[in-house]
């Protein structure tokens, strides 16, 4: 099993390749590395993301910008990046480790981090909002999960199918109000409709149970 220790001699080698000084275990910090005047260096070593490696760089900030928390290479991808954009919000820099050869990369330097916004997001955000009737999804998801403006559109094609029997989507499109019903029951996502005929869409017992299980929604 690897050990912190295992970490310390490729991070030690990195630096002095950039021509700084270093040693371990420095006071509380784990490395700490100087190069004539400039301000410190300090990387906390640990073998996998946690709080605590975060807490702890957040500290060494009191002592200088540039503090780099460092962990051994590999993982899930997505989980790295979740983990390199909090480091990099928090102000932290972020290295990993090749274990098996030493190959030390730099994901990201400390620095104050502003993200860019992202129109796209922010427009799927809100017309997302704007579409969900009500509070659904008040204190968290419902009993049956996450109600979605989605689901409400198909829980009012289901609720017109269940009074009128099969209908064209036209037909419901209008009376029921849902711009989409078609493609809704078309697509068929939650398995609540069955096409009857050309354009003609009827209610499976899977929407009438639907039906009941969101019928506050």
């Amino acid at each position: 099993m690897p050990k912190e220790a295992d970490l310390y001699p490729p991070i030690k080698a990195y630096l002095q390749r950039q021509g700084y000084q270093v040693k371990g275990e420095v006071g509380a910090a784990d490395v700490v590395a100087r190069r004539r005047d400039e301000p410190p260096v300090i990387v906390e070593l640990k073998l996998g993301f946690s709080l605590s490696l975060f807490h702890q760089g957040i500290d060494r900030l009191a002592i200088t910008d540039q503090v780099y928390v460092a962990v051994p290479a590999g993982g899930k991808n997505k989980a790295l990046k979740a983990n390199v954009k909090l480091a990099r919000r928090v102000g932290l820099g972020v290295m990993t480790v090749r274990l098996r050869d030493g190959h030390v990369e730099v994901l990201a330097d400390p620095g104050p981090y502003a993200p860019r916004k992202s129109r796209k997001k922010t427009t799927r955000l809100l017309r997302a909002f704007d579409r969900l009737q009500g509070d659904p999804n008040a204190g968290g998801a419902t009993r049956h999960g996450i109600v979605t403006g989605y689901r409400q559109d198909a829980l009012r094609c289901a609720r017109f199918l269940a009074v009128h029997g099969p209908s064209q989507g036209a037909t419901v499109k209008a009376w029921a109000e849902v711009p989409d019903a078609t493609r809704i029951m078309a697509a068929d996502h939650y398995g609540w409709f069955v096409r009857v005929s050309r354009g003609v869409y009827d209610l499976t017992d899977a929407g009438r149970q639907g039906i009941t299980d969101y019928g506050d929604a």
